[in-house]
């Protein structure tokens, strides 16, 4: 039986999905990879069916945990990443470095890669941040919903301008040590003071269009633009309410929050005071949104490659994250489906394996090769 075209190019890619939550749902509802759970839109079976490369599973720190245990509770997380990849060595391996992720392509596994959310998990200290990376953790979103004590964030009012000192402090580490810096979430001040700091490209691991979807955890086509002038990447997020305006409203009108001018943000996918995720899921669930589609999440690949560049666009899936994915694209398995669209909306084989995985394995060995070695590197090899 001969494969289709869009089959051929999926199979043949490099594809790095920026963003998965699944180790919070795995965590929280005590199951497996492996284990049947109707709320998974990740797990071993689709994982496999998805056909992607390398996952970046979140260490995710909920916002409650600022400045009560925050650091205790990411250690958890990335514990919990580690184990379960290591309790399918025939599927998974876990991955630190861009070779690791070629290495995974050829053997046919899964490569389990680790990025923490919320830049409140190192509790101001750079020490902290230093051990999480030494664990593998490879990026870093600077702040989730909540401004934190030294950068500010989308879904919260800004107290620091942007960035305070520490803030560019954490940045310049994160270039040292050749980790990610993920500005997925920051405030607009926030992200233009991160692009005047930073000394290697910036990723947004999960972010997605606001000229499309008018949510001010987007990005605009202003800070695209500028990302792609920092060499950086833009991975789209499949959040029903980040790509489809029509969510979006329903869920701003929801939070009886004003909704700002499109060029500043302030506000966020969750009520002020829900800290538990079941508590969010059925508050968005009453909130009869329509449902979205996987053309809006088309949309936003091929808006962000026009403004920004082919060069430029990534995906960042959200799974397991988000309380609304659109049709077609309920669970991972519905990837090999953004690959067929792009090919029919007349994108070439090239630029798709680009968007796929290609760039940012490009951005993700750039930032390697800005690795400043720190004295205890070269104790480690003496």
């Amino acid at each position: 039986m001969s494969i289709s075209k869009s089959n051929y190019v999926h199979q043949r890619a490099i594809i790095v999905d920026g963003h998965c939550d699944t180790p919070y749902r795995l965590l929280r509802r005590n199951f497996h990879l492996d284990e049947h759970d109707t709320e998974a839109q990740v797990d071993l079976r689709t994982l496999r069916e998805s056909g992607i490369t390398a996952s970046f599973f979140a260490a995710y720190v909920p916002p409650y945990y600022a400045n009560r245990g925050a650091a205790k509770f990411a250690y958890r997380l990335i514990d919990l990443i580690r184990s379960e990849t290591a309790r399918y060595p025939n599927q998974l391996t876990f991955c630190t470095d861009s070779e690791g992720i070629r290495r995974a392509k050829q053997n046919g596994k899964t490569a389990i890669m680790i990025g923490v959310e919320g830049g409140h998990a190192i509790e101001d200290s750079l020490d902290t941040l230093r051990d999480f990376y030494r664990l593998g953790a490879r990026y870093m979103t600077l702040t989730h919903v909540n401004t934190n004590n030294w950068c500010d964030s989308s879904g919260d009012g800004g107290r620091h301008g942007g960035l305070t000192d520490f803030g560019r402090e954490v940045v310049l580490t994160m270039n040292g040590m050749g980790m990610i810096v993920d500005i997925s979430h920051v405030s607009d001040k926030a992200f233009y003071a991160v692009v005047e700091t930073t000394r290697t490209p910036l990723v947004a691991t999960h972010s997605s269009c606001r000229a499309l979807c008018r949510h001010p955890r987007n990005m605009t086509d202003d800070m695209l633009r500028t990302l792609a002038k920092n060499g950086g990447i833009c991975m789209i997020n499949f959040f029903s309410a980040f790509i489809n305006d029509a969510v979006a409203e329903a869920v701003m009108r929801a939070q009886k929050r004003p909704k700002k001018a499109e060029s500043e943000g302030g506000t966020e996918e969750m009520p002020n005071d829900t800290t538990d995720w079941d508590e969010y899921l059925k508050w968005f669930q009453t909130l009869g949104c329509p449902t979205a589609k996987l053309e809006d999440v088309v949309d936003h690949l091929i808006h962000a490659a026009e403004v920004a560049g082919v060069d430029h666009v990534g995906v960042g899936s959200d799974f397991d994250g988000v309380p609304a994915l659109p049709e077609d694209l309920q669970t991972a398995a519905g990837l090999p489906r953004i690959t067929e669209r792009l090919l029919e909306r007349g994108l070439s084989d090239t630029d798709v394996e680009k968007i796929l995985g290609g760039n940012f394995m490009r951005v993700f060995g750039e930032i390697e090769k800005a690795r400043v070695e720190s004295p205890a590197d070269h104790a480690e090899r003496s």
